[in-house]
């Protein structure tokens, strides 16, 4: 039996207990934190600080006292998520199957909430940063958010909408930088605090990430609305950029598979248990939401 549900179970239900109490000490301005509070406490797989959690428990790392920048992590999240389902950009009115901020709240109001969020993760990583590897920590994580990483990918997503000459190029860009770097950030921060090698953290994270956005954009196709939580088909009414859209179903399967492959691969050149992050790997790739 598997024991990757009980393991995630631990790293999951620890942050929900940091998320909570974190949530409870917002002072922000009542309707500010009500929409702040909305968005983190609305569930999900809390896939990113579980990476980052998990990662420092393998490498021998005080994992459960590393609140600051789990948080931070989950805070970058939902800041993306509340700006990514808006009418400028993807125009959802749903996200983990209840109404996305913005219905709820409106769009100024959600604007706000996730400008907050995005200032938030960084209060939080500012108040880890209290040695050489945590400052390094904080750097990967801002990294991974801005620029250069995942609102170049968002970026790079928009601009391709309704654009027939965009390909297989723009597709990894945008798989790498909007999806991929926030998932391999927590891994080689962790790696940094541990004091153990990044590189095979960064192979890993980065197939990783594009293996769940690959995922995400098939089950877009043949998921099922209720488990997923949003609406399905968007994708393709809109003629966004996807794997389906520029491999074909099939092969975008096919190549998924490979994906996984190489996330093992990679798997094997780190210097510590990764038996979580293999079963990890196999979720990933059959997940169905």
């Amino acid at each position: 039996m598997s024991a990757l549900p009980v393991k995630y179970k631990t790293y999951l239900t620890a942050f929900e207990g940091m998320l909570e109490a974190y949530c409870a000490r917002l002072s922000c301005p009542r309707g500010l934190a009500d929409a702040m509070r909305y968005s983190l406490l609305a569930g999900g797989k809390r896939l990113r600080p579980v990476l980052f959690l998990s990662a420092l428990d393998a490498f021998g790392g005080e994992w459960e006292r590393e609140s600051e920048l789990a948080l931070a992590l989950e805070c970058i999240h939902t800041y993306s998520l509340i700006h990514d389902d808006l009418p400028a950009m993807d125009n959802d009115d749903l996200r983990r199957g209840k109404p996305s901020s913005h219905k709820q709240f409106g769009e100024g109001n959600a604007i706000l909430a996730g400008d907050a969020l995005l200032s938030e993760a960084f209060t939080l990583s500012v108040a880890a940063a209290k040695d050489e590897p945590h400052r390094r920590a904080a750097e990967l994580l801002a990294h991974a958010a801005g620029a250069e990483g995942m609102v170049a990918g968002q970026f790079l997503d928009l601009a391709c909408e309704h654009n027939e000459n965009a390909g297989e190029e723009e597709l990894c860009f945008i798989y790498e930088n909007k999806t991929a770097q926030l998932i391999r950030a927590p891994l080689m921060m962790a790696a940094a605090i541990a004091g153990m090698n990044e590189a095979p953290m960064k192979e890993f994270g980065t197939a990783l990430g594009v293996l769940f956005q690959m995922t995400d954009d098939i089950l877009d196709v043949k998921g099922e609305g209720g488990k997923m939580g949003k609406t399905l088909g968007k994708d393709e009414r809109e003629h966004k950029l996807t794997c389906v859209r520029v491999y074909g179903l099939s092969e975008a399967e096919r190549r998924a598979d490979a994906l996984a492959d190489r996330c093992r691969e990679a798997l094997s050149k780190a210097d510590a248990d990764m038996s979580f992050f293999l079963e990890l790997v196999t979720y990933v790739r059959e997940r169905d939401h």
